[in-house]
């Protein structure tokens, strides 16, 4: 039996409005300035297709086609985006099923939006250790390696709204 979690809740708040947290989820003009970058692409509504293009920093690492990709399931902006999910850069995970994530996305009454991404990684060990941060080097730079996970996907993403710069800057 696997002690592999099959789902993973990561939340965050940020001093942002809703519309600007759905924004930086959804638009590659800020996609591409957290995380690990990569240019979203979204079909905004039920049974749209997503993906995840690469940055010309990718591509001259040598990935040249779709980062991740999947459909969306679930559409209500700016509150609740529900898509699958499958990382397509390794063959381990091409190999196994897609993922679902959910973001829900509400402005409280005073810490601003909290931002809740849940990961169902069912059936994908290889997803899950991913990206609930098993693989990070201490010894490389933040998030390096795609080793942080959703933890440094989302601190950066929130010091990107915050402040204009990404935790690594």
């Amino acid at each position: 039996m696997s002690d592999t979690t099959t789902v993973q809740v990561n939340r965050v708040y940020i001093k942002a409005t809703p519309q600007a947290v759905w924004d930086a989820i959804t638009k590659p003009e800020w996609t591409q300035k957290y995380g690990y970058t990569g240019l979203a692409d979204y079909d905004l509504k039920r049974g749209g297709k997503h993906r995840t293009k690469p940055t010309q920093e990718f591509i001259d690492s040598g990935f040249t086609s779709d980062l991740l990709d999947g459909e969306v399931l679930e559409v209500d902006p700016p509150r609740k985006l529900v898509v699958t999910w499958k990382l397509q850069m390794d063959p381990s995970l091409v190999a196994e099923p897609y993922t679902t994530v959910t973001y829900d996305i509400e402005q409280t009454q005073t810490a601003g939006t909290r931002l809740t991404v849940t990961h169902d990684v069912t059936g994908a060990p290889n997803h899950a250790a991913l990206v609930s941060g098993q693989h990070e080097d201490v010894n490389a730079g933040p998030g390096e390696n795609a080793g942080g996970g959703w933890a440094w996907i989302l601190s950066d993403l929130k010091s990107v709204l915050e402040t204009g710069k990404g935790i690594a800057a």
